[in-house]
């Protein structure tokens, strides 16, 4: 829906301020109504609305489902398929402690009419094949309670004395070796594996155990007790694990499990593009900062560039906040509709009187709730603080945090949550940070709150607010780079600063050793993105950059240590054009007189060489140093010596000779 033609508003009797007028201008609607119980005493207003004509736009979240099911009776009884959104402004905004959230409600409902673009997604099929782990006293019972819904197979770590065969599910004895794979295509290698005989009278029996034993499943149940079989195991989809000694998450992974059978839709988060992955050249290493901060372990090493489980990620998005180059991007949704979000609430907060607007990015889990019990039992949020929802905060990197102080934002919050992972949200915050400080403006701008309960989110909040940034705010188009620099040339007041940076920053500039440098162009034929170049008339190393990743190739493949990384972001027009970081004068040719080589290596080779080896003492070998491919082959085909002579040529017989 990009535009609602009726538009309801509830002030939930009487607990919050609202002004239809404001809102409905936000929303770009027709009409508003403004009721005090929208979903008791004012429903036959919700009805009519709903069996009118054009898109309604209910400004409710916490009563979704009731007016959606509203909705559909109404389709079903009186022929009428209604459009209906809907938009919480009431804990994200109308219940505060501060006396005006209007402008903070408009940015809210002009932000929840943005089209949401698709998300591309797979199918993942379980067939309910599942393999407990763990010890038999709390495997067995597990397996009699799941083989009803699933097809079990029990690998226990110990030797149980009165263990009777079951019909309903597989017994064997062993020891995990390895495990990989997720929901649907799990692989396992057991050692040790010893399958419990069915037949035979008395105690149970089990074969000759072998090591090495692979099978397959499609939901993998650990109840060792152990350390996890993955790394971030609370993303591994269909890897359940729970402590043998906690019944109520024994209780809870149960029930999870049986519900994982048919098929599944499972988003593709990560759009990958090879060509622009600066990870690595001809073996030398770059760039590695996906790999570092990927929790799961779905990005592995593949030559020149990594390789994305699509299946293994779960979708945090650490990776593509850290990528430098855009070769791995966030795809639930696309960065760009985050730019639009941005752009909208800040210019919609704006429009409707607000000033001094901060984001606060937040998961939908942790984050909604807390918030929601602040708003119910607190202070609530306070009216310039606009709660922006995103699927994870560790895929805010440094580009979101600059663009949204670009837009208009006066601060960029991220609110941490219990299982957020700092390894790749620190290093970014303390990047954009740098880049805001090295602007002009306070570095707390940009900072990760990290409350537990609502009375903490409203001491980080309250009273802490910085004085509004004053900018012409930018339009947040095109990739994160170019954002960022937009957005930092804004900041700077149109200034063009070199600001220095971390190390390990995505921006810089590489300073070259002149003395050391031999004009090899190993650097210039290895870089990922064409920041360094050369120049087909003369030795020279160029250099731009704005596409320098920093991702370290050069530095590692020159052979004479000359190369420098040096972090920086200039917003000056140079670092888009191209300069000459290194340029000696050709070698012309004794023969011809044509340029080629570097002068001063082909001088150095000559003084080294002269008098120095056998093969250039007393003659005129060093001369072919001095010429060029042509004229060398030249030389040494018409020498004395050649190699390539084959003797004087025979005299040709005539009829002469034998008279």
């Amino acid at each position: 829906m990009a535009k609602a033609k009726h538009l309801l508003v509830c002030d939930c009797e009487g607990t919050m301020t609202l002004d239809p007028e404001a809102l409905r201008k936000a929303a770009g609607a027709e009409t508003v109504r403004k009721t005090t119980a929208l979903c008791m005493g004012d429903m036959d207003v919700a009805a009519k609305a709903l069996s009118g004509d054009g898109p309604v736009l209910i400004a409710c979240g916490q009563q979704a489902r009731l007016f959606a099911e509203l909705g559909a009776d109404i389709a079903q009884t009186a022929g009428v398929s209604a459009d209906l959104l809907t938009i919480d402004i009431r804990d994200r905004a109308g219940w505060t402690s501060d006396k005006n959230a209007t402008a903070k409600q408009a940015a809210l409902l002009a932000e929840g009419l943005l089209d949401h673009p698709a998300t591309p997604v797979k199918d993942v099929i379980s067939s309910g094949t599942c393999l407990i782990l763990g010890d038999s006293a709390v495997v067995l019972d597990a397996a009699r309670r799941l083989c009803d819904a699933l097809a079990v197979t029990c690998i226990l770590t110990d030797t149980p004395d009165d263990l009777v065969p079951s019909p309903d599910f597989d017994v064997a004895l062993g020891r995990l070796k390895s495990a990989s794979g997720t929901l649907g295509h799990f692989s396992v290698v057991v050692d040790g594996y010893a399958p419990l005989s069915p037949a035979g009278r008395g105690g149970a029996g089990f074969a000759r155990a072998k090591d090495g034993a692979k099978s397959a499943c499609d939901i993998l149940i650990d109840l060792t007790g152990a350390s996890a079989l993955f790394p971030a195991p609370e993303k591994r989809e269909g890897y359940l694990r729970a402590a043998p000694s906690d019944a109520v998450a024994l209780e809870k992974l149960l029930f999870e499990a049986a519900t994982l059978t048919g098929t599944f839709e499972k988003p593709i988060y990560i759009r990958y593009d090879a060509s622009l992955c600066a990870h690595s050249r001809a073996s030398q290493q770059g760039c590695t900062r996906c790999l570092d901060v990927c929790p799961t372990g779905a990005i592995l090493p593949m030559g020149d560039t990594v390789r994305i489980d699509p299946d293994v990620c779960a979708g945090c998005g650490a990776c593509a906040a850290v990528c430098p180059s855009g070769a791995a991007a966030y795809d639930d949704p696309p960065v760009a509709f985050l730019f639009a979000r941005l752009r909208t609430l800040a210019s919609t907060y704006r429009g409707a009187g607000g000033t001094g607007a901060r984001a606060l990015f937040h998961d939908p889990e942790f984050g909604t709730e807390l918030i929601a019990l602040s708003a119910r039992f607190g202070r609530g949020l306070p009216a310039d603080v606009i709660p922006i929802a995103v699927a994870n905060v560790e895929g805010i990197g440094h580009a979101e945090c600059i663009a949204a102080l670009g837009a208009g934002f006066s601060e960029a919050l991220i609110l941490s949550g219990p299982h957020t992972d700092p390894s790749a949200l620190g290093p970014q915050t303390e990047l954009a940070a740098a880049i805001v400080a090295g602007a002009g403006h306070d570095a707390s701008r940009i900072r990760v709150i990290d409350p537990r309960d609502p009375d903490a989110l409203e001491a980080a909040l309250y009273g802490t607010a910085h004085a509004p940034l004053v900018l012409s705010p930018i339009l947040p188009i095109g990739g994160r780079r170019d954002v960022t620099r937009l957005a930092a040339t804004a900041l700077s007041g149109g200034e063009t600063p070199v600001i220095a940076l971390p190390h390990g920053a995505p921006y810089g500039a590489i300073a070259i050793n002149s003395d050391a440098c031999t004009m090899c162009l190993a650097c210039v034929s290895l870089c990922p993105v064409g920041a360094l170049g050369d120049n087909a008339d003369r030795p020279e190393v160029n250099f731009r950059e704005a596409a320098c990743l920093q991702c370290g190739i050069c530095e590692s493949t020159c052979p004479e240590n000359a190369i420098t990384l040096v972090p920086q972001l200039d917003l000056s027009k140079e670092a888009l054009s191209t300069r000459v970081l290194n340029t000696e004068d050709p070698f012309d040719c004794i023969e011809c007189g044509r340029p080629f080589g570097v002068r001063s290596t082909i001088e150095k080779i000559v003084e080294k060489l002269s008098g120095n080896h056998w093969m250039y003492t007393n003659s005129d070998n060093t001369k072919l140093v001095q010429m060029c491919d042509d004229c060398r082959i030249r030389a040494q085909y018409h020498s004395e010596n050649s190699p390539f002579k084959l003797g004087e040529k025979p005299k040709t017989r005539t009829a002469d000779d034998y008279s």
